[in-house]
């Protein structure tokens, strides 16, 4: 089915989707918010500029953005892929519990959230590009990985400021070497070897299978890992030692 959105608001475009079969197509999209919010059993290909909560609390559907998205991408999504081929704004995957985001492009601030995991449920996000300051702030379970793709041809680190802030769950990849990152005490830092890589490779395999890159030639350079490391990781946010 092929929804022409110039024209539509948000309700209309959603109670189209509901009434059409498993693949539809939105053209000319132009910031209308909570597209498929809480769809499943569809692929819903994007043409334009999806607005705000793409995906809020998706429970299966497949969307795929063939341009940028706005913020909250996939806010509090339960299951399901969303794959946008430019870059998307702030808070993307807040407080997700599963499903995949996979981002061509940059993240703005505040990726990941609040993404927590639920039962055998493990959210997994992989920004192609660099993400913004606060990354995976107050994480508590899930994998967020960023690939820096084009980190050194735009003279830019791989995150902004205050990565990992709060965070007491999940594990973060990311990339680089981090030697001029600054991380917060509540996080462990190290190399990404043996179950890591493991894990990485198969996460990047469909993530390049999305956006035809090598997942080889991604893989062949150093990742570093990050993962709580405090039972209490506000601590030292709020008391002075």
């Amino acid at each position: 089915m092929m929804i022409d959105a110039k024209e539509l608001g948000y309700k209309e475009i959603n109670e189209k989707l509901r009434e059409s079969g498993n693949e539809c197509e939105i053209n000319d999209c132009l910031g209308q918010r909570f597209i498929a919010a809480g769809m499943s059993d569809k692929h819903i290909k994007i043409n334009g500029v999806p607005g705000n909560a793409l995906g809020a609390y998706l429970n299966g559907a497949k969307i795929e953005v063939f341009a940028n998205a706005q913020d909250a991408v996939g806010d509090t999504m339960n299951e399901g892929k969303i794959v946008v081929h430019g870059n998307i704004g702030d808070a993307a995957g807040y407080a997700m519990r599963g499903g995949k985001i996979f981002v061509g492009g940059d993240a703005g601030y505040r990726a990941g959230i609040h993404m927590k995991a639920y039962k055998e449920k493990i959210p997994v996000m992989v920004i192609g590009g660099c993400a913004g300051s606060f990354l995976g702030e107050y994480q508590a379970g899930g994998i967020i990985t960023v690939l820096g793709l084009d980190a050194d041809n735009r003279d830019k680190k791989i995150v902004g400021y205050f990565p990992c802030t709060g965070m007491h769950g999940g594990k973060m990849y990311l990339r680089s070497s981090c030697e001029n990152i600054k991380f917060p005490g509540q996080v462990t830092v190290s190399h990404a070897n043996g179950k890591d890589l493991d894990d990485l490779k198969s996460i990047i395999s469909e993530y390049c299978e999305e956006f035809d890159l090598d997942a080889d030639e991604i893989l062949d350079t150093e990742f570093t890992v990050l993962t709580p490391d405090s039972k209490n990781p506000y601590k030292q946010m709020y008391v002075a030692n």
